[in-house]
């Protein structure tokens, strides 16, 4: 009997791996979700940095006939581009003497300005006649800006004859605003 309590042994022990196996598993706990993470700051605003203080511009002065800037400025004589002419004249008038000069100025204080020089008459005389007086005018005023200190290379002098009229009525009234020579720099023309 021995083999036998021992076949009986083996044969519960086996019985028991048996049943130990087909055991249902414990269930686990199904764990809970996680909790929704907090919602996050709502951001700060930022205070921008004060900006440095600036230094005002300087202000443009309208006698400074250096500076290119016054071109542009109507409190400068620089704004001013209109040399006029009495009838079949080529010489500048007295009054226009500074604004020549200034324009001389400030050609020779800035050598990269270029100007344009349009000489140009009233209808009265023949085509050919306003060409040449027309070309006279810029010539006259080439030269001035050139005693000042203006480069011949900034300059350039045509004539436009009475092509280019300002005023397209017969009579004194309208005439002496062609007789006229017209200052143009580089960019305006």
């Amino acid at each position: 009997m021995k083999a036998s309590t021992r076949s009986i042994l083996m044969l519960s022990f086996a019985a028991l791996v048996a049943v130990g196996c087909a055991t249902q598993p414990k269930e686990e706990p199904i764990p809970e979700p996680a909790p929704a993470p907090a919602p996050a700051p709502a951001p700060r605003a930022i205070q921008p940095a004060e900006p440095a203080p600036v230094a005002p511009a300087p202000r443009l002065s309208p006698t400074d006939l250096t500076n290119p800037a016054n071109l542009t400025n109507p409190e400068s004589i620089l704004s001013q581009r209109k040399v006029y002419f009495d009838y079949d004249k080529y010489d500048i008038k007295p009054e226009f003497q500074d604004l020549v000069a200034a324009h001389g100025k400030l050609l020779a204080a800035n050598p990269q300005l270029k100007v344009l020089l349009q000489g140009n008459a009233d209808e009265r005389g023949s085509r050919e006649y306003n060409l040449a007086l027309g070309q006279k005018r810029a010539e006259a005023v080439r030269k001035a800006v050139q005693l000042l200190g203006a480069r011949e290379s900034q300059i350039e002098a045509v004539s436009l004859g009475e092509e280019k009229p300002v005023c397209v009525q017969s009579g004194e009234d309208c005439w002496w605003q062609n007789r006229r020579t017209d200052i143009l720099y580089s960019g305006e023309y």
